[in-house]
């Protein structure tokens, strides 16, 4: 007979089970899909302990929740997993092999569990009379002695079939750095770092902006946060000035006319100075 507590602890680890299960199935990333059956196992594991099946249960939480599903969790998160790599076949055909797998493995385990005949049934004293480890380890290497042998050597072949399926070889040699960079100056890529030849670093913090050839503003020369924020100092006036004068003179002793800077325009007006305006414009004004 079950009793009340039995009764509702079995219903809660259940619901609990069905649902990792579940949410292993239907969850998108594979991260929480790691985590749902993770919480799987955890509810099994209780399951045995509540069954006297306490070398089960250990097992259960340190060999394969503790070890290997943190290992897979574990690898997850480092390797990542994206949506092009979830929709990339490597092995044609193989969700049509994996659902005719599907198919026969559930017709043979309904067949078998139909088919399963109990007259009688083994409590747990007597199951655990001379210990639940050493009960357990009597019926592997005796009763089930090759159905254990097998499925080690099964777990083997799976785990030398995923590293042969997981390694990649490299069909040229790697790009070196050098190669890199030219490709990406062939690409007509930016390359680090900022700013560029032929800016003007008018100061060494990094909220005050660079000047490009033409005198104004580079925008890539501060940090976008910075910009977003309004922290951006303008420290310009007496080097544009500077300036001003310097191409004055230039074009009063090569002979050629001044010319005027380029108005500015969009975001890079705010970080510009106002032009002084002269007295005969005052005046006018």
């Amino acid at each position: 007979m079950t009793s009340t507590g039995e009764a509702v602890q079995f219903w809660i680890l259940a619901v609990i089970a069905v649902g990792g299960a579940l949410g292993m199935l239907l969850m998108k990333k594979a991260v929480h899909s790691a985590l749902c059956l993770a919480a799987t196992m955890m509810a099994l594991a209780v399951c045995y302990f509540a069954q006297g099946a306490v070398f089960l249960g250990v097992v259960q939480i340190v060999v394969y929740t503790g070890a290997i599903m943190m290992l897979f969790l574990f690898v997850l998160m480092l390797v990542g997993v994206t949506s092009a790599d979830s929709l990339k076949e490597q092995l044609k055909g193989q969700r049509i092999a994996a659902v005719l797998c599907g198919l026969g493995f559930g017709v043979l385990l309904t067949a078998g569990i139909a088919n399963a005949k109990l007259t009688t049934f083994t409590g747990l004293t007597e199951a655990n009379a001379e210990g639940n480890v050493q009960g357990l380890a009597r019926l592997l290497f005796t009763d089930y002695v090759w159905a254990f042998e097998l499925t080690g050597a099964l777990l083997i072949t799976a785990a030398i079939g995923a590293m042969v399926l997981t390694h990649r070889e490299h069909v040229r040699a790697p790009l070196t750095q050098r190669q890199l960079a030219a490709q990406r100056v062939k690409d007509n890529i930016q390359l680090p770092p900022l700013p560029a030849p032929g800016v003007y670093a008018r100061h060494n913090a990094v909220d005050v902006p660079a000047l490009l050839p033409d005198g104004t503003v580079s925008e890539d020369s501060v940090m976008s946060t910075l910009r977003e924020r309004g922290q951006i100092r303008d420290v310009s006036r007496d080097m544009l000035d500077r300036m001003a004068e310097l191409e004055a003179s230039t074009a009063d002793w090569l002979g050629r006319p001044r010319s005027a800077r380029p108005p500015v325009s969009g975001p890079r007006k705010a970080l510009e100075t106002v032009p002084q305006k002269s007295p005969e414009q005052e005046d006018e004004a």
